[in-house]
């Protein structure tokens, strides 16, 4: 009892209490605008059969923003503090956030979302590196466990927001949520191993992003700890925020709203994100999780596509396992951090979350080129070309899984060299 229970103080920590209310804003901001996609662009005058177009356009300027973000939120994580990384994350976006509810045109729009993109970057990655180390080897799995199961949490709260209050007001909500997190985010302490680290003479470059790039073994595995997360990005940026296009194309019964679509998605990355961090720590494995749970994505996706003539109902339950199945979306997060030294974690783990959000835009474009190419008379439609990438990200992922090392219980305390 008395070892569960030092377990459970040192995981209750406030660094990872607040990561977790930190990662829960993040989470309500970054998905908002697919909850209020529609709505938002019929009401700035936006026809009707433009609004799939020009909701990937400004989804796609949003990723790009993370992209950014991502490089710049990590280098500062890494060269002036975790903490100052939060601090300017979530200012950033909060801002960003308010400005969203005051547009009125679709440009305007796009370049607030790229600004709240940039913010909205470093959330993930700032919390789950200070949380990894902070927390010892044993608990550090427990710990992005809660901050995973929190936070995702912000995206179901984020859809019953958005169906009670007009899109304007649920910006103004995530705004304000992220302001009041600002204030209780003074309570919370930097990292010890960064703070030896800034104290250490020894000529370590810290936050050198070009250097994961000047040796080939550091790439790949950089790239592989990327590529693990794309079939996350694709059940989110396609199945979950065109499901009403889908619905349509698989003639489904009764009506399938984004908002609800949303709701279900991230319902279901709550438990899986819970379930995920929880089974790594008892198997003391983050690799066979991964596996288990991209596999579980594989067949809730074939599901989805051949879902034809289904109630909505059924659609919304299959949507949830959909984000079950992409729960282990943190452990991905907590893999990457664990793969790189301190001297460069944050940078690691602020940047992979980010590029595979990014990598939305090639997949949505991918997908929106398919969809309309022709074979014969007829083009390929939405169920096909979604089948298309899917396969593609799935087996990707799987590939790039196969070559990262086991990091479960690793030593976090050390330098990279470079």
């Amino acid at each position: 009892m008395k070892a569960n229970e030092s377990t459970m103080s040192e995981i209750l920590k406030p660094a990872v209490i607040i990561g977790a209310l930190g990662y829960f804003v993040d989470v309500y901001d970054l998905i908002l605008f697919s909850i209020v996609r529609r709505a938002s662009l019929l009401d700035l005058g936006v026809p009707d059969g433009r609004i799939l177009e020009q909701g990937i356009l400004l989804l796609n300027w949003q990723m790009a923003g993370m992209l950014v973000g991502g490089i710049i939120f990590g280098i500062l994580g890494d060269r002036l503090g975790r903490v100052v990384l939060l601090f300017g994350s979530i200012l950033l976006y909060s801002v960003a956030n308010i400005a969203n509810g005051c547009v009125h045109s679709v440009e305007a729009y796009a370049v607030w979302r790229f600004i709240a993109g940039v913010g909205l970057a470093g959330e993930l990655g700032g919390g789950i590196t200070l949380v990894s180390e902070v927390l010892s080897k044993e608990a550090r799995g427990y710990g992005t466990m809660v901050v995973a199961t929190v936070g995702v949490f912000g995206a179901v709260v984020g859809g019953l927001v958005a169906g009670l209050v007009p899109w304007r007001d649920a910006y103004f909500v995530g705004g304000g949520l992220g302001l009041l997190l600002l204030v209780l985010r003074m309570s919370v302490a930097e990292s010890g191993m960064f703070k030896q680290l800034r104290a250490s003479p020894g000529p370590a470059a810290r936050g050198d992003f070009l250097s994961l790039f000047k040796q080939w073994s550091r790439f790949l595995k950089y790239f592989r700890c990327i590529l693990i997360g794309l079939p996350l990005w694709f059940v989110l940026g396609i199945l979950v925020s065109f499901s009403p296009e889908f619905a349509a194309a698989l003639k489904i019964r009764g009506e399938v709203n984004v908002a609800h679509a949303v709701a279900f998605a991230y319902l279901g990355i709550t438990f899986g994100g819970f379930a995920s961090g929880f089974f790594s720590q008892q198997l003391r494995s983050r690799k066979k999780i991964i596996f288990a749970f991209i596999l579980f994505t594989l067949a809730a996706m074939v599901a989805y596509l051949l879902a034809a003539g289904a109630s909505s109902a059924t659609l919304y339950l299959i949507i949830h396992f959909l984000g079950f199945g992409v729960g282990y979306w943190t452990v991905f997060v907590t893999v990457a951090a664990e793969q790189f030294g301190t001297n460069i974690r944050a940078t690691v783990a602020t940047t992979v979350p980010n590029f595979i959000r990014g990598s939305v835009v090639p997949l949505t474009l991918a997908f929106n080129y398919l969809k309309s190419y022709k074979m014969g008379a007829e083009p390929v439609g939405v169920v096909i070309s979604a089948a298309i990438v899917g396969t593609i990200c799935i087996l990707t992922a799987l590939w790039a899984l196969r070559g990262l090392e086991e990091t479960y219980g690793k030593e976090l305390d050390y330098i990279e060299p470079i």
